[in-house]
């Protein structure tokens, strides 16, 4: 038999797989959005939490029918020092700028970070966005395009887009994006992640002019 029937299966099975693994990307991006724009804004936090349900639903199947355990995903402790160590530098480099740049420009507010309840729960959020960013969108990247800048790039370019119109948010949000995705790509960590994103997110809203974040608002509240 020649060889190239052989792989003529194999081949189909990889082009199945990233065509599957695309339009997961996709169906998850837009249920987020749909989420940020429509839902979110017109129906408020009860209705947002049905398509928001769905998306976290689709994702569980996706990682039961890929035989992805927690452990895959990053939900460990074996690898928290390294992936803390490598994320460590540009999370203290990204708090100094934000620090300096909200005390030069008179919008540090923060005092307000121990009057605020909803900050007690930033590190679960910051945790749950990680999940999605990284242990699904990331990892599906790599089905697509492979490990390395390519999929790092894409799952950064998500992650800041779904902060849109909100301009600033999102090129800071890319850069993050990026710094996270390529450590989750070494070290596959996302407690790690969610330390790094609950300081720099808390740092961000409290340390920089309101004005300059509009109140960290996306999608039609942005507006509101």
């Amino acid at each position: 038999m020649d060889q190239s029937e052989i792989n003529i299966p194999r081949a189909e099975k990889i082009i199945g797989e990233r065509s599957l693994a695309t339009w997961e990307i996709i169906s998850v991006f837009i249920s987020f959005l749909i989420t940020e724009w429509i839902v979110l804004a017109l129906g408020g936090k009860f209705l947002a939490a049905i398509p928001v349900a769905a998306a976290f639903a689709y994702i569980l199947v996706s990682h039961r029918l890929r035989g992805e355990t927690p452990r895959d995903l990053g939900f460990r402790m074996d690898n928290f020092v390294p992936a803390l160590w490598l994320v460590a530098i540009p999370t203290i480099g990204a708090l100094a700028c934000f620090l300096l740049i909200g005390w030069s420009a008179g919008g540090w507010r923060l005092d307000l970070l121990w009057s605020r309840p909803r900050y007690l729960l930033l590190p679960l959020w910051a945790l749950a966005q990680q999940y999605v960013t990284q242990g699904f969108i990331n990892r599906r990247a790599q089905t697509v395009l492979g490990r390395g800048w390519k999929s790092v790039l894409v799952t950064a370019s998500i992650f800041a887009l779904l902060h849109m119109p909100n301009l600033n948010l999102v090129w800071l949000t890319f850069i993050g994006g990026i710094v996270w995705a390529a450590t989750y790509q070494l070290r596959p960590n996302l407690f790690a992640l969610a330390i790094s994103h609950t300081l720099t997110s808390m740092i961000l809203a409290r340390a920089l002019p309101n004005i300059w974040v509009n109140s960290m608002r996306v999608g039609l509240k942005y507006f509101l």
